[in-house]
């Protein structure tokens, strides 16, 4: 019972929630009502079935308790969206007006912070294109060492190679899956790192504007905090999309094991001519796809640190001109959410055993 509440993911029942907010808001009224209890109860009861695999009392009132509180944010959320949106334009109108006598200062200070993060970004672009290359190449020496050994199982007669090609393919495949797991490991801990160079740099920023706001801190905090939630964002999107091209590169080249499978199925007569081909396209196919990997994956570095200034460079046009964006908006409204959901799954602790 004690590791129940473990497998619920605070971030995986927030991220339904929000989604489910997101789709509905540019529905009709009607069609929400009719709509909301059914779909958010079906899409949570989803998510817990496949999280929690004890089912047990805790699990139980887990669901009992977390639909309605479900339904219920979403109704509050309806309604706080249009406040909190009036209170940013507010706010940072406010913020606008009190910094218009320091905008030359503060239009530096951003202007110095931009230049920073675009230093302190480059080592963690060319860290991520380093781990990249070498774990492609570690991936394609081990898978080469694979090919030649079923090259040199070629010169046996066909019944031998048929009898051994099966746990042949079997390996392979385990070569792949290993090769990418461990891909993924080099390549994940980068966001972690990533994200607490983004806390470094918002704090920097909020230090050196703090001489200029002191009257409106309020305002230039909730500022900053939805910058922060932009690029915190932004280093979650960057290891989903690593970790999905790491899934992809595993899909692609899968199938080379699966090939391998089906023609040690053929009879002996035909085993050696369609292995014999199969064999020679082995290490190109493999060069192939993990090149395509290395092009499309190395660049997301560099696009990730071009992400953050641009969020810093909107930042900067939204305190001279005073107008709000939509992110601001959503952003806290997304934070807000998550912090909700993380509570009131602190408060449904399993009984103890």
């Amino acid at each position: 019972l004690a590791g129940a509440q473990a497998d619920v993911n605070p971030d995986d029942v927030a991220s339904v929630l929000w989604k489910y907010f997101t789709e509905i808001s540019s529905n009709a009224k009607e069609s929400v009502d009719q709509l909301q209890q059914a779909e958010i109860t079906k899409q949570l009861n989803t998510l817990l079935q496949s999280n929690l695999q004890n089912v047990n009392s805790y699990a139980e009132d887990l669901q009992r308790r977390l639909v309605p509180f479900a339904t219920e944010l979403q109704a509050r959320l309806v309604q706080d969206s249009q406040r909190l949106k009036e209170q940013i334009r507010q706010e940072l109108a406010e913020l606008h007006t009190k910094l218009a006598p320091y905008a030359k200062e503060v239009h530096q200070q951003i202007d110095s912070n931009i230049h920073q993060l675009k230093a302190q970004m480059s080592p963690y672009a060319e860290e991520l294109r380093s781990r990249v290359d070498h774990g492609a190449e570690e991936l394609r020496r081990v898978l080469e060492q694979q090919v030649a050994e079923l090259r040199g199982r070629l010169q046996n007669n066909a019944e031998s190679v048929q009898a051994s090609l099966s746990p042949y393919a079997d390996r392979l495949q385990q070569q792949i899956d290993g090769g990418v797991e461990s891909l993924k490991e080099q390549l994940t801990p980068l966001a972690d790192q990533l994200k607490v160079q983004v806390e470094q740099s918002v704090a920097e920023l909020r230090r050196g504007l703090s001489p200029y706001a002191q009257d409106v801190q309020d305002g230039l905090n909730r500022q900053l905090e939805s910058l922060t939630v932009q690029m915190e964002r932004a280093a979650e999107e960057l290891r989903t999309r690593l970790a999905a091209k790491s899934e992809e590169l595993r899909a692609q080249l899968s199938p080379l094991a699966q090939e391998l499978r089906q023609v040690a199925s053929s009879d002996a007569e035909s085993l050696q001519q369609r292995l014999a081909p199969l064999a020679q396209q082995l290490d190109e196919r493999v060069e192939q796809t993990l090149e395509a990997f290395r092009q499309q994956a190395a660049p997301f570095g560099e696009a990730f640190g071009q992400q953050l200034v641009e969020r810093l460079q909107e930042m900067q046009d939204k305190l001279e001109s005073g107008t709000a964006g939509m992110e601001d908006h959503l952003g806290l409204l997304e934070k807000e959410v998550r912090e909700k959901v993380a509570a009131f799954l602190s408060t449904a602790q399993p009984p103890e055993n």
